[in-house]
């Protein structure tokens, strides 16, 4: 019986093997159970990605449109298909680094499994698809963050490196990134910094060299993330790294589908900036406070401090002067994001190119709070479309236009 067993570990892929010894030996009912377990556990088979999520994606998504939760576009479609490829490869993989002899076979038989970087205009449905992907995506070592927010976290962990004088500090990021994260999806992706832009070169070629699978969405295609930017020429060689490791794909999708969302019954965007709109700010504290007087605050953000003109409980009232005029940063907007889930915002002006500083803290502002599910209340001198069209970041302030708009639906507010 020992011979059998031996010779059955030495040669454990032949099935053929399992037939010899049935015609030329005696198995008992026993042996022959373990043999068949055996074979049955080694064999490639088990690297195919399991059936039912096979089409999955299409699937969920179709029972939105059934539920009438989105509407059917043949373009998100398109780019649902590429998620469906990437979440097969990632299982496949998955399953392949789980199994001795598939291990064995995997550089012979499987292809590094590819990211993904889907750009398209705003309001097309890129985050909702990834949505998709991503809750259907079984993998725990996975992780779905903002960019923006993300970055926050780098520069705090390379300033925290550099305290303590450690040496190579993205490398061991990209190493601690790995040891919980095999999938890392950004949301929003955009570069405006040089920093980050040198960053980001370095960091994303040591991720891609952990095999880390990364999926983007951003409103630009790489060859244009920072255009205009300072140094350009040294933020060529992400561009060519990116490129190199992911499918790029656009999302032509012709409708904005943020600017079909039903209006909310109440007013949350007032303009222009007549003598209607401080009784219209008044008049929503009130109804929010249940006519409570008054009362100023400090909220001290990161060793600054913001001035409120009034604050009750997780409502906030301060103008825009407080907020962007100021020198504010991303990690002063997430404070300000988790502790209140009401913001009233007053005097928001119609902003010119000399303003673009003042415009991209507002752009950072609204991530933060749609990020969030903040509820929004604001005066403003213009409508959101028309509240900065010209200057540097013109382009990327689509967004928060398309974003301005969501906010003041009723969906946005269940969703809160």
């Amino acid at each position: 019986m020992p011979l059998i067993v031996n010779t059955a570990l030495q040669i454990r892929n032949s099935r053929k093997f399992f037939n010899i010894i049935k015609r030329r030996f005696y198995v008992s009912n026993t042996l022959n159970i373990m043999l068949k377990k055996f074979f049955r556990a080694t064999t490639p088979d088990v690297v195919t990605p399991s059936p039912h999520l096979s089409g999955l994606l299409k699937q969920r998504y179709l029972q939105q449109v059934e539920q009438q939760r989105i509407q059917y576009d043949d373009a998100q479609i398109i780019a649902l298909h590429h998620l469906q490829t990437l979440l097969d490869n990632l299982l496949l993989r998955h399953h392949s680094q789980h199994n001795l002899l598939a291990r064995k076979l995997r550089s012979h038989t499987q292809k590094k499994c590819r990211s993904l970087y889907i750009f398209g205009d705003v309001g097309r449905g890129k985050s909702m698809l990834m949505d998709l992907f991503y809750e259907a995506c079984p993998l725990t070592q996975k992780r779905r963050v903002y960019f923006h927010a993300f970055m926050l976290e780098v520069h705090a962990f390379i300033h925290e490196a550099r305290r303590q004088n450690q040496p190579n500090a993205i490398d061991a990021l990209a190493e601690k990134i790995k040891a919980s994260t095999v999938l890392l999806c950004f949301d929003e992706f955009h570069v405006t910094d040089i920093a980050d832009a040198m960053i980001l070169q370095r960091l994303f070629n040591r991720l891609f060299e952990l095999d880390v699978v990364v999926v983007i969405t951003s409103n630009r295609h790489p060859n244009d993330l920072y255009r205009g930017g300072l140094q350009k020429e040294q933020f060529l060689a992400f561009i060519r790294i990116l490129k190199n490791q992911a499918d790029v794909i656009e999302l032509i999708a012709k409708t904005d589908y943020r600017l079909s969302y039903s209006p909310a019954v109440t007013t949350t965007y007032y303009f222009p900036l007549d003598t209607k709109a401080n009784e219209f700010i008044q008049h929503r504290y009130n109804s929010l406070t249940e006519f409570s007087a008054k009362q100023s605050g400090v909220l001290q953000l990161l060793g600054r401090q913001v001035f409120l003109s009034a604050v009750h409980k997780n409502i906030a009232l301060l103008s825009f002067e407080e907020l962007c005029v100021q020198p504010l940063g991303s990690a002063d907007y997430l404070t300000l994001a988790n502790q209140f889930n009401t913001l009233i915002v007053t005097d928001i002006p119609k902003l010119t190119a000399e303003k673009r500083n003042e415009a991209k803290r507002f752009v950072t502002l609204i991530d933060a709070l749609y990020e969030h599910k903040v509820q929004l209340i604001c005066t403003a001198e213009v409508p959101a479309h028309a509240l900065y069209t010209e200057g540097d970041g013109a382009f990327e302030f689509k967004r928060t236009v398309s974003r301005l708009i969501e906010m003041q639906s009723d969906s946005y507010l269940r969703r809160r």
